[in-house]
């Protein structure tokens, strides 16, 4: 039976069965959950999703640094003191040879008091890949002697050259991000701990509660940062070891960082408090850390995630500083402030200027935690902009 009818309208002609949820809103994206939401806006903020995958690609690297590194941390060659960074080549005289390096040959200038060092670029010496060198354990536990590239035999391969010790820089820096990169880690989960815990009790239950944590975080505030660090670090036995060290010093400056933490958990609290379904989750019999947990820390969850992200850079700058300052990590141990320590020499970075290589990792590593808080922070709220 067709539908048209005599004055040329259409007509369906099937019969009506009510079964769409005419409800419905007609486009899938507004019924999206709030983090797809985020992710949407995430995508477009370029600068934090570049840094978000640099950021996991170092973390990444981290359990498997010894089998990217060609040599391990503290693998010394005594006759390649200083010696300058070395360039990968895969072209010799128009002839596609791979991946190479030139030997170098190290002389004492005794006129200049410094290493001078020629290569001999007539001699071209293919890399060596899935080479054994010396043992490191991947993923910490797992002894191994496979490298990802060595140098040839008779050679060495130093990419961002090496120190006054012979060691490669490169592969320091490798190692080395496994603490300075852990270090954050560590110290803003004590952050956390500590800051969410008093802010939030401060914040809930108010009264005397409140005035004791509000004055411990005003006379933790109130004392200088970096000669408490100092005090702090210099009471670590010197006889302790590098992974004890390690994570008293990780405690030490999660412990000094919650106070901010703290008084905004509490700030958001005493406002929450005054909600309508908190309120009602307290007149059902919820207990105050049901309330807590369930009510008002997802509402904050949004500041915390963007906090964690913004306060990980400091706690890796911390350790800088306080290894740089001798009184952090120090030796055998390996991170981006002990490699700092041994470049204090401002002469010494004149003339081997490699030796101030670390710095970079660490700007750059900052610089992107930086940009990552503020892309979430920005989209943490994908209902605002």
């Amino acid at each position: 039976m067709s539908g048209i009818q005599p004055d040329n309208r259409f007509v369906d002609t099937a019969p009506w069965v009510d079964e769409v949820d005419a409800s419905a809103p007609e486009r899938s994206e507004m019924d999206a959950s709030a983090w797809r939401l985020t992710w949407r806006k995430f995508k477009r903020h370029k600068l934090a999703l570049v840094s978000g995958i640099f950021l996991l690609v170092c973390y990444l690297i981290l359990p498997i640094a010894g089998f990217i590194a060609p040599y391990t941390p503290n693998e010394r060659s005594a006759d390649y003191l200083y010696a300058p960074p070395q360039s990968i080549n895969l072209w010799h005289e128009g002839k596609f040879v791979g991946p190479y390096i030139y030997p170098i040959t190290a002389k004492a200038d005794l006129e200049s008091f410094r290493w001078t060092y020629t290569t001999n670029e007539e001699n071209p010496m293919p890399l060596e890949f899935f080479c054994e060198g010396n043992s490191y354990n991947l993923f910490g536990f797992i002894p191994s002697d496979t490298h990802l590239f060595c140098a040839p035999a008779g050679a060495t391969v130093f990419l961002w050259g090496s120190d006054r010790l012979g060691r490669d820089v490169f592969s320091r820096i490798l190692y080395g991000a496994q603490l300075s990169l852990t270090v954050g880690l560590i110290g803003i989960s004590v952050s956390f701990l500590l800051g969410i815990t008093f802010g939030a009790l401060a914040g809930y239950f108010g009264g005397r509660t409140d005035w004791i944590v509000n004055r411990v975080i005003e006379i933790l505030r109130s004392l200088p940062e970096l000669p408490l660090w100092l005090a702090l670090s210099a009471a670590v036995p010197s006889n302790w070891g590098p992974v004890a060290v390690f994570f008293i010093i990780s405690i030490i400056l999660g412990i000094l960082d919650w106070p901010g933490l703290a008084r905004a958990v509490r700030s958001k609290f005493l406002s929450l408090r005054e909600e309508e379904f908190v309120k009602a989750a307290e007149m059902m019999g919820a207990k105050p850390g049901r309330v807590i947990r369930k009510h008002l820390l997802p509402n904050f969850s949004s500041h915390l995630i963007a906090s964690a992200t913004l306060s990980i850079p400091a706690m890796i700058l911390g350790e800088t500083a306080l290894s740089f300052l001798g009184l952090g990590l120090r030796a055998p141990a390996v991170s981006w402030g002990v490699m700092l320590n041994d470049a204090q020499n401002l002469a010494s970075i004149e003339i081997y200027w490699w030796t101030a290589i670390p710095m970079l990792p660490i700007i750059v590593v900052v610089l992107a935690f930086n940009f990552l808080g503020d892309g979430l922070r920005a989209s943490l709220d994908p209902y605002k902009g």
